[in-house]
């Protein structure tokens, strides 16, 4: 069993690794606006997954997902090369989806926020149904209070 220091370690040197060779080496066209954004490896060090956003639409990401699978024999011997492991662990790509997730959020907290305004507009000029603090009070005291208090006295006299 591996020490998970050192495959954290190692997927760190990959992301690094990767981003860097995808940037001075790598020319092809295909190859949009890639972000690599994250590294894990296995337990075993054997097999590495790279997570990558790309900036622009479906037709763009599809193309950098191509170019990313052609090029992964040269981005493999590069992380062989700069990390020094016996064995080269064997890279998938897989696009990130968290951008698209905080888009999601984004977007509720917008709708949120809306529902929120209308909401308040609504309650301009309006008063409560009840008071405006239904709760009680420590050192508060109705005549009901006193009333149900005195009950309560008689009812355990009686018991006794």
């Amino acid at each position: 069993m591996t020490d998970t220091a050192r495959a954290r370690k190692l997927a760190d040197r990959i992301r690094v690794v990767v981003a860097e060779t995808l940037q001075r080496r790598i020319k092809d066209p295909r190859l949009g606006f890639v972000t690599i954004t994250d590294a894990r490896v296995t337990g075993d060090l054997r097999e590495a997954t790279v997570f990558y956003t790309v900036h622009g639409d479906e037709t763009e990401r599809e193309a950098s997902s191509a170019a990313l699978e052609s090029a992964k024999g040269i981005l493999r011997s590069e992380v062989g090369r700069q990390t020094g492991v016996r064995f080269t662990p064997t890279l998938t790509f897989v696009l990130d989806a968290i951008p698209d997730t905080a888009r999601h959020l984004d977007d509720l907290l917008v709708k949120a926020r809306a529902q929120d305004a209308q909401v308040r507009s609504a309650a301009v000029g309006k008063d409560y149904a009840g008071e405006a603090d239904p709760y009680r009070k420590p050192g508060e005291f109705d005549e009901a209070d006193e009333n149900d208090d005195t009950a309560l006295d008689d009812a355990s006299e009686e018991d006794e």
